[in-house]
């Protein structure tokens, strides 16, 4: 296999506790000797799970798995608040927790669906350049306007007395910190995030991911062999597939035309090359039979 090709794909990794995404994607790298990489949505070095790590030309297709769906477990301590909304802050308020399950379970109810969430101040959101937890750490509490959500799915899990143990499905941008704190404020004793563990992102999901010890226990070649393919990131666009020579063309940059194929449907679309299936990048059909190339894989030059 040609060494270009072996440095790109994407890496299902299990963040250990205590390792910061950042940090992650850096391990991951060294380890696969990848000259890009980055990951597809942070991950608090509190929490644990599936952290999907592109390399090579895989991180030009990134941005569609930050807007993809995600599922969590996570464990609620009640009676609690903190300054970071999770158990590695400074107490703020101790209450004393007298609901029962069924409560609790109507809190969870009534956080289901279309809400708004107002992002906490410790979290990588920008304001003026400079990520909201840089403001926190110096005492500042700027205001946050809220943000539309979805939660699809809260499951109780397990519940004993001061703790519970969720299983949440929700849209991008839901911060769990925050859902912990409104479930605590609705049941009147607060609450903070004691622990997570991200389960699913898109179509990825944990129980396929690898942790750091098994990766580095991994001769070099099995270390490659673990990668999915680019395309894996977007296997919820539509198809398209071109003969050789316009595929050509639209790895040149060119616009094609694809009369054949679009079925008068607008939108973005994984292209490929119908003689070997192979995986070409993104085009956007922006009008009626007229294929733009937008986000290309690179090929090596074969002399």
């Amino acid at each position: 296999m040609n060494r270009f090709f072996s440095q790109s794909g994407v890496l299902l990794f299990n963040k250990p506790l205590g390792l910061t995404s950042h940090r992650a994607t850096q391990v991951v790298s060294r380890l696969l000797n990848a000259t890009k990489a980055g990951h597809t949505g942070s991950l608090d070095p509190m929490a644990t799970g599936l952290l999907p790590i592109c390399l090579g030309e895989a991180t030009k297709f990134c941005a569609y798995l930050l807007r993809a769906d995600k599922a969590y477990q996570a464990t609620l301590q009640f009676g609690v608040t903190t300054t970071t909304g999770d158990k590695e802050g400074e107490i703020l308020t101790q209450q004393p927790v007298n609901f029962d399950e069924i409560a609790l379970k109507k809190a969870l109810m009534q956080h289901c669906g279309n809400i708004t969430q107002i992002p906490p101040m410790y979290s990588a959101l920008k304001y003026q350049g400079k990520p909201l937890y840089r403001y926190a750490r110096k005492g500042i509490t700027l205001e946050r306007l809220p943000r539309p959500i979805s939660i699809y799915q809260i499951d109780l899990l397990n519940y004993q007395f001061d703790q519970a143990t969720i299983f949440v499905v929700c849209s991008k941008g839901t911060y769990i910190r925050t859902l912990a704190e409104d479930i605590g404020r609705v049941l009147g004793c607060g609450a903070h995030l004691f622990a997570l563990q991200r389960v699913q992102v898109g179509s990825y999901y944990l129980k396929d991911a690898i942790t750091l010890t098994q990766l580095k226990n991994l001769a070099d070649k099995n270390r490659q062999n673990q990668l999915l393919p680019s395309d894996s990131l977007i296997d919820h666009l539509p198809k398209i597939t071109l003969d050789p020579k316009t595929a050509l063309c639209f790895q040149q940059g060119q616009r094609v035309s694809i009369s054949h194929q679009s079925d008068d449907i607008l939108g973005d679309f994984r292209v490929y090359m119908d003689t070997t299936q192979t995986f070409i990048g993104i085009g956007k059909i922006r009008e009626k039979g007229v294929l733009l190339p937008d986000r290309l894989m690179t090929f090596p030059h074969v002399n």
